[in-house]
């Protein structure tokens, strides 16, 4: 099996686990008025399954680092307006730390507590391994979001974005636009370097170009900070004379490389986002940026992890799977937005 093959046979699958997580977990929204009704697509309420019957309350802790930025501010708010479409969940909401040490005591007041289930975006993956262990020690299901924990005994289940398959994503773009142009220039500018979810991003984006011929002819890292993209980008600006496209890893260190941009003048290249925010699809939408494609990185993981917390506790599963388990990974897709297709992403982006 080839490179490629299997890349797209990832892709897939992960398409497919997306899609099963959609369908399979609906809300308990009121039922419609008029019982022929059905969803449009559109974002209309689909009729009601077994899994959306009311059940026994859950109650779901759920701590993530602090909303400094519009892409975790979107994490956060999507799981609260997720738990209350359940009448059956009782949510309680740890106030967002990027301290290591204050959410370690934010998950031990959930064990003291006795809650039922925790859904947890740690700061730190690996540091909050072990307080996550104890609370599945105790009988609580974790639902781990984003970033790993390093023993497989501190979750129940994790939900994932897809880092390498974003990088893959926004390299095929890419290829599309310039594989025809063997000495097209492309340039990277890339998160926080010691992360593993940038190093596989970067990883992914080498992979992809390397199946046209192309290459990362230029790199820098920011910090996900719109002062740190505005930084970057002048260097980067400064350093490489021509460029025919940059991707940047994440849309809210995107602001500032878009001033950057700005100040200095350039339009000769194109630009492609990462994470999906609704400031780069508006860019996208107006037909004259450099923006012309962003790649997404849901900050729908946290209300995923609500949903499946309420179904593991409930002991029910994924309707649409003939598995009778919640999966022990689900991985979300990682999708190109472009002009084509923005209309159906922009009503649920977040705001940089």
């Amino acid at each position: 099996m080839s490179v490629t093959t299997r890349r797209r046979l990832s892709t897939a699958l992960a398409l497919a686990a997306a899609a099963a997580l959609v369908a399979g977990c609906t809300s308990n929204e009121p039922a419609q008025q008029n019982d022929t009704e059905t969803g449009d697509g559109n974002g209309s309420a689909a009729p009601a399954g077994a899994n959306d019957e009311p059940g026994d309350t859950v109650t779901i802790g759920f701590s993530a680092p602090a909303a400094d930025h519009g892409w975790m501010a979107a994490i956060t708010s999507a799981a609260q307006a997720e738990a209350e479409k359940y009448e059956d969940i009782d949510l309680r909401v740890a106030e967002g730390t990027n301290d290591v040490n204050l959410q370690i005591s934010q998950v031990e007041q959930f064990i003291n507590d006795g809650v039922d289930a925790i859904v947890l975006l740690p700061f730190d993956g690996a540091a909050l391994t072990e307080v996550a262990t104890q609370a599945m020690d105790a009988g609580i299901t974790v639902i781990n979001v984003d970033r790993e924990f390093s023993s497989p005994f501190a979750a129940r289940t994790t939900v994932l974005g897809d880092n390498y398959g974003m990088g893959v994503s926004a390299g095929t773009y890419i290829c599309e636009q310039l594989g025809d142009q063997p000495d097209a220039v492309v340039a990277e500018i890339a998160g926080i370097d010691n992360l593993p979810l940038t190093q596989d991003r970067s990883q992914g984006f080498a992979d992809a170009l390397g199946d046209c011929g192309l290459e990362v002819s230029n790199r820098v890292a920011a910090d996900f900070t719109v002062q740190g993209g505005e930084t970057a980008a002048a260097n980067l600006l400064q350093a490489a004379p021509k460029i025919d496209a940059i991707w940047n890893h994440d849309d809210d260190q995107g602001v500032g490389v878009l001033a950057a941009i700005d100040n200095a003048g350039r339009d000769e290249f194109f630009l492609v986002g990462g994470a999906g925010s609704a400031n780069v699809m508006r860019e996208i939408q107006s037909g004259d940026s450099v923006v012309k494609a962003t790649v997404i990185y849901p900050a729908t993981q946290a209300a995923d992890g609500i949903r499946l917390a309420r179904l593991l506790v409930q002991g029910k599963a994924m309707s649409d799977l003939v598995e009778v388990e919640v999966p022990r990974t689900v991985q979300l897709h990682a999708p190109v937005v472009t002009a084509d297709n923005v209309d159906q992403y922009i009503d649920s982006a977040f705001e940089s």
